[in-house]
């Protein structure tokens, strides 16, 4: 039974952000000093040509879901599907705005597994394909608040996180929420490199337990009605509204729930930079710019987008600031 929550903050596909301009996003490691030139693929057939400029490679096709979609006006005209190519941020496809879309085609996301286990009564094994057959989705229209300080607003199709949890029956001792990325470097060829993104691979992220538990919590399955594209995750990703970009784990394997905090792949590579918990906060700065505004993309492309006061956990708070009470979120950042 779907069960659909109002909200004080309600979305529709007038405020979605074009598709082509979420799939084309900046590198957050041009501030890091690293340039797209650092990123060395692995010389298998193709992979050179794709490097060199070659813009031919079959993309990964998506195809349409059952979704039940959000509420919006009748006459509401949606973004046209060939904006959806080009701007994104996976580094496992690539550091530069344009590779993840251009390299999508290596991970072959079908079938695909999702394993749920850790600190639970029923540990488990997901046909996440299966699911995606067989169900019908829920389509939740979310802003998007990038710690580079760019937002925009998009349509994800899936199901709440907590429905997934509560079916593997979770422990008193389970207290985080890990997730972990596929691993195969053949499929992300950015995981062969060291200096694919100064990351070790594979891609952790964490929540709280009461943070993955929350209504808002997502996974998502599809984008503006579809399956999910190859550079925005597929099959199957974290969405958490209120949180920095990056939180938001991609083409995930595994949802572990345990007793102490996880690792986080961007807290191991630049811990006074990227906290465990990344809420939105317009207070707290990253240390090499502003939190304070951000760049809302939309109709008009990524340069010169309107610039607007950035909202406190992304506009959720009424929903979510209860999580964090008591708490110095200048601390715990």
């Amino acid at each position: 039974m779907l069960i659909k929550r109002r909200t004080a903050h309600p979305l529709t596909e007038q405020d979605v952000t074009p598709e082509a301009v979420y799939q084309d996003r900046r590198l957050i490691l041009k501030g890091l000093g690293l340039g797209a030139a650092t990123l060395v693929f692995p010389t298998q057939a193709g992979v050179l040509d794709l490097l060199r400029g070659k813009e031919d490679a079959p993309q990964l096709a998506t195809r349409p879901l059952n979704s039940k979609p959000a509420e919006r006006p009748a006459n509401l005209v949606l973004t046209p599907e060939e904006k959806a190519t080009s701007y994104n941020n996976f580094y496992e496809l690539g550091t530069d705005k344009t590779d993840p879309a251009r390299n999508g085609h290596y991970l072959k996301p079908e079938p695909w597994t999702l394993k749920v286990e850790g600190e639970v009564a029923k540990p488990f094994t997901l046909d996440v394909w299966d699911l995606i057959n067989k169900s019908e989705l829920e389509e939740r229209i979310y802003r998007l608040r990038c710690v580079e300080a760019w937002s925009m607003v998009l349509p994800w199709n899936g199901i709440s996180l907590a429905e997934i949890i509560r079916r593997a029956e979770p422990t008193s001792r389970a207290k985080f929420v890990a997730f972990e990325t596929l691993f195969d470097p053949k499929q992300l060829p950015g995981q062969a490199s060291s200096l694919g993104g100064g990351i070790e691979y594979p891609y952790v992220e964490g929540l709280r337990i009461d943070e993955a538990m929350h209504p808002l919590s997502f996974l998502a399955m599809g984008l503006y009605g579809k399956t999910l594209p190859a550079q925005n995750g597929a099959p199957i990703r974290l969405v958490v509204p209120w949180k920095y970009g990056f939180k938001s784990i991609k083409s995930i394997v595994s949802i572990r729930l345990v007793e102490e905090m996880p690792p986080t792949t961007w807290n191991l590579l630049a811990p006074n930079e990227y906290g465990f918990y990344a809420n939105v906060n317009p207070q707290v700065d990253h240390p090499r710019w502003s939190q304070a505004s951000e760049r809302f993309i939309g109709e008009g492309g990524v340069f010169g987008a309107k610039r607007q006061p950035t909202l406190m956990f992304n506009g959720y708070g009424d929903e979510v600031a209860s999580l964090y009470q008591g708490m110095d979120l200048r601390q715990w950042y």
